[in-house]
């Protein structure tokens, strides 16, 4: 590989990782004003940040991993009636943005709404119901509910390869060494699955400390939501610049913790022994059985098939009923802005991607790993914090020379927003192609040397026809999480382009919830793709 190109690599990653190194450098410029400004939200707003996202994060903590696990354990020890059904249907929440199931959920379980005023017509008379039936569900408690149900699937995902053929053969013989159900359970096989809990645990956290739409719909005072009203209600970029570094440090810390559990995950399944043909699923009969269908399908159904139905619901009635019928000239605008957005995302972290992989495999030294370490954070950095990052350092300029253009280069422009994206998401399609790079083994670049090919040929003709699967991987997970993300896109989209997830969001916090339901399951819709490819890559048989 030439050295120019591996340079051009290296600050491209620099400057992708810019954003997340602008926030935290905004520690390092504490003057009187802004420990001022910090002293005071000390005092008033972060007690309350910290106090909300930590009891949100501690309660999604504890529900993924007791959902995620035990759904596990499940579908991988246990042989009940609907188990292969289960095994690919646990998955379909991933599609569910969890600021889409709070819209179809608080449509559904509202004071106004259809099931409670149904139920006070009918039972008001006979028991005087007058009042709400159910505590209000823009709460913390049903946050934590929704964030469980959307977020699980990471933890059963990872829960259930690490158990595998591995943890079926060694209950067997825990059985066959007298250990009752309990014990085997959770002495030999959840122990064994550790790591892949902490690990999944810990994605589903950044997930939801990322999260701005729950939080915002909700009246959520977590540092989400204080980093956008700083900025765009309060227009204090200081105090913005300070909450997003402390969300920056607290996921920086969850994200440490994933990668340990990680290591550790890929040591306890590196001897894993070949599939015995003798171990299999233990039966289940009786109230057994049926508690495994049950545990099994509320996820399924609260989180996936019941929202979605509703937004049918939704979508019906505002065809039928409303007098200016279903806005389709408009809804096409958004998806088209929405679906150029992304494709020109993926498209460039692709190719991105593709150059770093190949570059990182043909130079083990220099600047260009840790640069590209680097900009791996960025996956695990929240939209808001990102979007800070990019404003930061326009504000600076913009303040010492006006007329540089710096603003007008960044702020409400589509490179602006393409940019975001690439620092959100290009670890996502650098993970994906380097595992397809892991399956081809480095005897087959020597040969090719050897043969008299360089670089150039070798990446084309060799490396890029074994990739292509990898590549398009690569390129829909861009796509899928560009078409979701929210904050970076509500701060920094161009007038008059407003994307799927912006339209869903502003339209959901008018209360036209009705008029919500089309742009939230178009991406309902998008997000299904990988989740129905992820769960045919899991359809082979467990035991």
């Amino acid at each position: 590989m030439r050295h120019p190109l591996t340079l051009l690599l290296t600050l491209v990653c620099v400057f992708l990782a810019l954003p997340v190194l602008g926030v935290l450098a905004a520690w390092l410029a504490l003057d009187a004003a802004a420990l001022a400004v910090l002293k005071h939200q000390a005092q008033t707003v972060l007690p309350d940040y910290a106090l909300q996202s930590l009891l949100l994060a501690g309660g999604v903590g504890l529900g993924v991993m007791l959902l995620g696990s035990a759904t596990a354990a499940a579908v991988t020890l246990f042989d009940f009636p609907g188990r292969r059904f289960f095994e690919w249907a646990l998955l379909l929440p991933l599609a569910m943005p969890a600021y889409v199931l709070a819209y179809a959920w608080t449509d559904a379980l509202q004071f106004s709404g259809p099931l409670q005023s149904g139920l006070r017509q009918v039972l008001g008379p006979a028991f005087g119901l007058t009042g709400a039936l159910w505590p209000d569900v823009r709460s913390l408690p049903m946050a934590v509910v929704l964030f469980v149900l959307c977020l699980y699937p990471y933890v059963y995902l990872l829960t259930r390869t690490a158990l595998g053929e591995r943890a079926v053969r060694l209950m067997e013989a825990a059985r066959l060494l007298g250990a009752p159900m309990r014990r085997r359970v959770l002495e030999v096989a959840l122990p064994m699955a550790r790591p892949a809990i902490a690990a999944g645990t810990a994605l589903a956290l950044m997930e939801t400390l990322a999260d701005y739409g729950v939080g915002s719909y909700f009246g959520l005072t977590t540092f989400s939501t204080g980093i956008y009203k700083a900025w765009l209600v309060m227009n204090d970029r200081v105090a913005a610049a300070q909450l997003a570094a402390v969300l920056l440090l607290v996921v920086a810390a969850v994200l440490m913790a994933e990668r340990a559990a990680q290591r550790r995950l890929r040591f306890a399944n590196s001897r894993a022994a070949a599939p015995s043909a003798d171990a299999r699923p233990l039966a289940l009969q009786g109230t057994a059985a049926a508690a495994a269908v049950l545990l099994c399908a509320l996820p399924v159904l609260l989180g996936f098939v019941l929202p979605v139905a509703w937004l049918i619901r939704m979508l019906w009635q505002e065809a039928q009923f409303s007098e200016f019928g279903l806005p389709l000239a408009r809804f096409a605008q958004w998806a088209l802005s929405s679906f150029k957005l992304a494709a020109a995302a993926a498209l460039a972290a692709t190719l991105l991607a593709l150059a770093l992989a190949f570059a990182l495999r043909q130079r083990r030294g220099g600047l260009l790993q840790p640069a590209a370490r680097a900009l791996s954070l960025g996956y695990a950095v929240p939209g808001a914090v990102i979007a800070i990052g990019i404003l930061l350092p326009v504000g600076w300029l913009q303040s010492r020379w006006p007329d540089a253009g710096a603003a007008a280069l960044v702020t409400g422009t589509v490179f602006g927003l393409l940019y975001a994206y690439l620092v959100r998401f290009s670890a996502v399609a650098l993970q994906s192609v380097e595992a397809g790079y892991a399956r081809l083994p480095l005897s087959i670049d020597e040969t090719a040397r050897l043969l008299g090919s360089g670089a150039r040929r070798l990446f084309t003709e060799l490396h890029l026809p074994l990739l292509r699967r990898s590549a398009a991987a690569a390129a829909l997970l861009v796509f899928v999480d560009v078409m979701k993300e929210l904050p970076a896109t509500l701060v920094l989209r161009p007038f008059g382009s407003d994307t799927l997830a912006v339209v869903a969001y502003n339209l959901a916090r008018d209360e036209r919830l009705a008029e919500a339901a089309l742009p939230s399951l178009a991406i309902v819709a998008v997000g299904l793709i990988p989740v129905i490819l992820l769960s045919r890559a899991l359809r082979a048989p467990v035991g």
